[in-house]
């Protein structure tokens, strides 16, 4: 949700105005013939004409590395901003970080929270169930977090939270409807594989779906039905997927955990009706494509998270994607870097165009692997 601040992004004003009408002086054809007397025929004024709307070009994806500015003219009240994030798992030593600075749970998005916040709609993968009895763990792969953290995503900004993922159910189905009670009581959505989210933004109706392809494979004919269902009832429908194989550049199949190849998952999703498909799971991040016109992220890569053993685990980036209506005009991405086991601080410079540039490769080898 929109926030007080704002991203280096629009200094877009409405400029449609009309032509003024001009008087015209009699040409010779306007001239009475000879012998007529004084009488003459006026010509008739011309309509005023509206200066033509400008109507944004489609991106490519030469658009978003470094990202086009918007034309000049377009109505500020037509433009809507969506930001999404890498992973969210604030459990094991993230968790720990929090409890040893005595349970400051604004602490992970301490260095994020006015990025996050300054945009219409933040949406965020939690990867981990939200419980009060949520035990100190520093290691394995049990996760969970603690209620106190839901303020660091309201903090954050976030309006929508997805909940599939391969380890959301670690504490069973009683963590998972623990976690929906927390956040619904919050005033946060959440969606998961059949409870979409749709969230009205000034008059727009943006609708999310999410899908886990981590230690199962997707059920693609249900899948399909669940966005053909949804089409008709939003403007913008996103859909987000928890898939593919972990530590890669270029989205591809996990062999034994992650059978479905993303790229097929996320064309599906195109056809069956999305306009707007977030990617996420490998833990680093990954190239994006243009499908049909629409817009598919592979891996934001991690947000909030504990991998410090590996500087591609540390490294996020913060989408933010702006619509003009329905069509997206404009795509961005913060690049962010964990310190501390779980508190991502923005980059700049040589390194965040370090990983740009790295999003750029991996978006021409999808491409390429593709043709």
């Amino acid at each position: 949700m929109r926030r007080s601040g704002s991203w280096l992004l629009l200094g877009v004003t409405a400029l449609l105005v009309a032509c003024a009408n001009e008087a015209v002086a009699p040409g010779p054809s306007d001239e009475a013939p000879a012998g007529a007397g004084s009488t003459s025929t006026p010509r008739a004024t011309p309509k005023p004409t509206a200066t033509p709307e400008p109507t944004p070009a489609p991106l490519t994806l030469a658009d978003i590395f470094p990202p086009r500015e918007l034309p000049p003219g377009l109505d500020p009240s037509r433009i809507r901003t969506v930001i999404a994030t890498g992973d969210v798992i604030p459990a094991r030593y993230t968790d720990v970080q929090i409890r040893n600075r005595g349970d400051d749970f604004l602490w992970p998005v301490a260095q994020t929270s006015a990025i996050t916040a300054a945009a219409d709609l933040t949406v965020i993968n939690l990867e981990a169930p939200i419980i009060e009895g949520c035990p100190y763990h520093d290691s394995g792969f049990t996760f969970c977090g603690r209620p106190g953290i839901i303020g660091a995503f309201q903090q954050g900004g976030v309006d929508v939270v997805t909940i599939e993922n391969n380890h959301i159910g670690n504490y069973g189905f009683g963590g998972i409807t623990e976690t929906k009670r927390h956040l619904d009581a919050a005033g946060l959505r959440w969606a998961n594989r059949e409870t979409p989210a749709i969230v009205d933004v000034r008059g727009m109706k943006f609708g999310f779906l999410a899908f886990n392809a981590v230690g199962e494979t997707i059920d693609r004919p249900a899948m399909q039905a669940k966005i053909a269902a949804l089409r008709p009832e939003v403007d913008v429908l996103s859909v987000a997927y928890h898939w593919g194989a972990e530590y890669v550049s270029v989205p591809t199949v996990g062999a034994g955990i992650a059978e479905d190849d993303p790229v097929e998952i996320g064309r599906l999703a195109v056809d069956a009706g999305a306009d707007f498909v977030i990617g996420n799971h490998p833990h680093w991040v990954q190239g994006v494509e243009l499908y049909k016109g629409k817009y598919v992220a592979y891996a934001h890569g991690n947000f909030i998270f504990d991998q410090m053993w590996s500087y591609e685990t540390r490294v996020g980036v913060v989408g933010k994607y702006t619509f003009y209506d329905t069509q997206l005009v404009r795509v961005e991405y913060i690049p962010v870097l964990s310190i501390d086991y779980g508190q991502p601080v923005p980059m700049t410079g040589a390194e965040a165009q370090a990983v740009l540039d790295g999003m750029k490769a991996s978006s021409e080898a999808i491409g390429l692997g593709r043709r």
